[in-house]
């Protein structure tokens, strides 16, 4: 199995990390263990990144009771129900082949579990066949707790192509959100985590964030490095609307080792569904670095 393609070789070599990435790429495997079949059992929404039929890149929310999302096997993974009327990948999501990007997050524990591979449609699902498994660090996550379900919601409020005022408030107050990136034949879905107003919004169609220190393996920017597309999810873990950006991106290296991740949006689909699942207010994760004194500007 080759877990780095060259993008992500290449950004390893740069950032001078190529032994320790090889290294902890060894925990990337194709089986789903026992301890990570339980942990999917247990979560009530999972994040999916993948290209639409224009070829855009999105990341989409599924929610569902626990159990909704479980492994049928060693290689394979089944997901119950699907995405609300109206998301981006509700075509990509329904056709045979499609590569699919997962990640399982669980605001509770601070614990995360990835799933790439090829997507097998179903009647009332589909199924994910795994190339790549493996858990990520609970670096930059912030601590929740579920409180209740949305019983009614509206679908899908606005589609634009830029960001709407409320939007851009709705970014600069973010403490998470999710990127889906592609390259060498597969998607990946990932998470970015830090301190409200972390992400910048430098204007209506563009955003930054910092590249904070992670496991080294440098998949998102190295896909980035390959291809340009990028799809972000922002959930707002209070309210459970979602805000759903794709685009292209860029990754900025600073003089002093610093990297920062500037996107292009070009389109953007704003909702609140029925059945969201709403989250207490954060326990911030004490790995989030301070923001620095110019962070939030709207100059560079």
């Amino acid at each position: 199995m080759d877990r780095y393609h060259p993008g992500s070789l290449a950004v390893q070599e740069r950032v001078g990390v190529r032994e320790l990435a090889e290294h902890v790429g060894r925990s990337i495997g194709t089986d789903i263990k026992d301890v990570a079949a339980a942990f999917l059992e247990r979560q009530p929404h999972l994040v999916v990144g993948a290209a639409d039929t224009a070829g855009r890149l999105w990341a989409s929310l599924l929610t569902g009771p626990p159990g909704f999302v479980r492994a049928v096997d060693a290689r394979r993974m089944a997901v119950v129900g699907g995405l609300p009327a109206g998301d981006p990948l509700t075509g990509a999501l329904a056709a045979d082949g499609t590569r699919v990007g997962t990640i399982a997050l669980d605001p509770r524990t601070r614990r995360r579990m990835r799933l790439n591979g090829i997507l097998e449609a179903s009647p009332g699902g589909f199924a994910v066949g795994a190339e790549q498994v493996f858990a990520n660090c609970p670096k930059y996550l912030q601590k929740r707790q579920p409180l209740e379900r949305i019983a009614e919601g509206p679908g899908i409020v606005r589609r634009g192509g830029a960001l709407t005022p409320g939007q851009e408030r709705a970014v600069r107050a973010a403490d998470t959100f999710f990127v889906a990136t592609t390259a060498g034949g597969r998607v990946e879905a990932s998470h970015r985590g830090g301190l409200p107003g972390f992400v910048e919004v430098l204007s209506p169609t563009e955003l930054s964030w910092p590249d904070y220190p992670g496991n080294a393996m440098f998949l998102t920017l190295g896909n980035l490095a390959a291809d340009p597309r990028a799809g972000l999810l922002f959930p707002d873990w209070e309210t459970g609307a979602v805000l759903q950006l794709s685009g292209r991106a860029r990754t900025e290296f600073g003089p002093d080792g610093g990297r920062s991740v500037v996107f292009r949006v070009e389109e953007a689909v704003e909702g609140l569904h029925a059945g969201r699942l709403l989250w207490s207010t954060p326990e911030y994760s004490p790995a989030n670095p301070a923001l620095p004194p110019h962070w939030g500007s709207t100059t560079r």
